[in-house]
């Protein structure tokens, strides 16, 4: 098959504008490959590269693609032609440094992002490097696996890695692309989850997605409260939310508990001081994601507790409109699809 010389893509060219371009399709470099795009989501992260947070522009975003193989370079073996793969936040490393040293390659001081320092799957063709692609599982469809490969695997990740045990409880915060997962990921894993909103409104779909609990955030005689305060408090709370929305969050934790942050934000935390970590031994901390390995992980995990995920679908030359229905919150996740040729 001979591939095109141009492709339609969505790029910003400058910051707080994304507009339909017509580009030359990459090519490859000795170890990349070159895919041809079948589904793309549309990530709150990609506001950075929209308001040119990493001064990367022009730029064409994306970080969770699904792709077929259609061109290998040079040096590529691990992967064939007409293979479906998919790629996320994690874009590559150097293999030089510590974190690369030790296997933890999402930490890379030299990594590379995919859609930020280089171009991501708004469009109908993308380059990656090799070791930054995953497998993707037979039993799922693009559209449904391509927000796996961030909402998906950051949430999976901070999921096993918070040091919560079946029985435990977890707490969602935040119900969009991120937390409707996380929600069910988290009564997959045993847990007995919470969801914290504001207002009463989202508590449906919480118990649609299989929450065991539901309190509302703004109604501070919330049934709910007193239900923690005789469990002892929240084991872990997983925030997806910005940072404005985690004041009050570390008081709700028990002893030894845990505040999961992966809403992306550079504004401060609000409300956490000294003495609510110290007395209860509580703790704050981030999770990045996942390399190529945890992706498969979260693939394999979401393909066999059979969680659903709720996405919206978008023709490539709607990109705009995707974007405008993340930035809104008006679908759970955007999936962009170019058009079958």
């Amino acid at each position: 098959m001979s591939l095109p010389s141009t492709m339609q893509a969505a790029q910003v060219k400058e910051a707080g504008k994304l507009e339909m371009v017509q580009v030359p399709v990459p090519k490859p470099g000795p170890r990349q490959v070159l895919l041809k795009v079948l589904a793309c989501g549309v990530c709150k992260s990609d506001e950075l590269v929209f308001h040119n947070v990493f001064h990367s522009l022009p730029r064409i975003p994306g970080h969770e693609v699904i792709g077929e193989v259609v061109e290998l370079g040079s040096e590529v073996t691990r992967w064939k032609k007409g293979e479906r793969l998919g790629a996320g936040w994690f874009g590559g490393r150097c293999d030089q440094c510590r974190s690369c040293a030790r296997g933890d390659f999402v930490t890379c001081a030299k990594g590379e992002i995919t859609g930020v320092t280089h171009d991501g799957g708004y469009a109908e063709y993308f380059v990656q490097p090799e070791e930054a692609l995953a497998r993707i599982p037979e039993e799922l469809s693009d559209e449904e696996a391509a927000p796996l490969l961030c909402a998906g695997i950051t949430v999976y990740n901070s999921l096993r890695h918070a040091g919560s045990l079946p029985g435990d409880i977890v707490a969602v915060q935040g119900l969009g692309g991120l937390g409707h997962l996380a929600v069910q990921y988290s009564v997959k894993m045993g847990f007995k989850t919470v969801v914290l909103g504001r207002g009463p409104e989202k508590k449906k779909i919480a118990t649609e997605l299989g929450a065991h609990l539901y309190i509302d955030t703004n109604n501070r005689s919330d049934p709910g409260y007193e239900e923690l305060k005789k469990a002892g408090g929240i084991n872990t709370i997983l925030s997806t939310a910005p940072a404005s929305a985690l004041d009050g969050l570390v008081g709700l934790l028990a002893v030894d508990g845990t505040l999961v942050v992966v809403g992306v934000s550079n504004e401060a935390i609000p409300g956490i001081t000294p003495l609510d970590l110290i007395t209860k031994r509580r703790r704050v901390i981030g999770w990045p994601s996942g390399h190529a390995g945890d992706w498969e992980d979260a693939l394999n995990f979401h393909v066999l507790s059979k969680v659903k995920t709720h996405v919206e679908v978008f023709p490539l030359e709607n990109a705009q409109d995707a974007f405008k229905a993340m930035q809104e919150n008006k679908v759970l996740r955007a999936v962009i699809v170019p058009r079958r040729k």
